[in-house]
């Protein structure tokens, strides 16, 4: 295993004329097994009313295949509304939600994952995570993003990978592989831009723990704060199934 990642730091400076090799090596440095944090979600409109929700999120499984459960914690109104996601490599996410006021769970439709979800400007489709191969890239050059040295790389859904965005352009800073910004793109118009900062090792991984997303369109913004965060939990795989989305509220 040394070996094997001796030789892919020394590939490292060729991944500078290789996109899809950033991108993946990107993806392999934030590599978990699990992952569990509390987050402070505050939307602010287009008319500045600001929102505050709480939330707590876990997953198991890496990039693509993993699952995941996000529930809402507060404010009361919300408490025990809960998102439950299986990613797949080869295809969109399955997603259900678990709303206690009517004591069911509703699978989300493959035409509403450009929704937002539960008023914030995150979509359906923002929180599945997607495997590297659903995509085509194509590295644009180099560039400034927040302060840091940045590939900037554009990345389009193949085909069969079908997306709301047409195209994404990322920015992933050189010197440790983090993303720093990423902008969606609908029929070429701007639709949604992500901005990642508050950047620090956690347990040896290089995670932003701030997160803001503007819906450029609605005029709103979404900030995610991440807090106790934890990787390499041990988290039970029971955990991420329909009886327990119905039952932990």
């Amino acid at each position: 295993m040394n070996r094997l990642i001796a030789g892919l730091l020394l590939l490292a400076p060729l991944w500078g004329q290789d996109a899809r090799g950033i991108v993946e090596e990107s993806q392999r440095r934030s590599r978990a097994e699990s992952q569990r944090y509390e987050g402070t979600l505050e939307v602010i409109d287009s008319k500045r009313k600001i929102t505050v929700k709480r939330w707590v999120y876990e997953r198991l499984g890496s990039a693509g295949e993993s699952k995941a459960v996000l529930r809402f914690t507060a404010p009361a109104e919300v408490k025990g509304v809960a998102l439950l996601i299986h990613n797949h490599p080869e295809r969109a996410s399955d997603q259900w939600m678990w709303t206690p006021a009517v004591q069911r769970e509703r699978r989300i439709a493959f035409q509403d994952r450009r929704t937002r979800f539960f008023g914030t400007d995150f979509t359906f489709e923002d929180l599945e995570e997607r495997d590297v191969d659903r995509s085509t890239y194509k590295l644009l050059g180099e560039e400034q993003a927040l302060g840091a040295a940045c590939w900037k790389i554009e990345a389009a859904p193949k085909p069969e990978a079908r997306s709301q965005y047409s195209k994404s352009l990322l920015w992933i800073r050189k010197d440790i592989y983090v993303m720093t910004q990423a902008e969606g793109y609908g029929k070429d118009k701007l639709a949604r831009r992500i901005r990642y900062s508050d950047i620090a090792q956690v347990q040896g991984i290089w995670t932003p723990r701030m997160l803001e997303v503007r819906d450029v369109e609605r005029g709103s913004t979404t900030v995610m704060k991440i807090e106790r965060l934890q990787y390499n939990v041990t988290l039970p795989a029971e955990r991420f199934t329909l009886q327990a989305l119905r039952r932990e509220q």
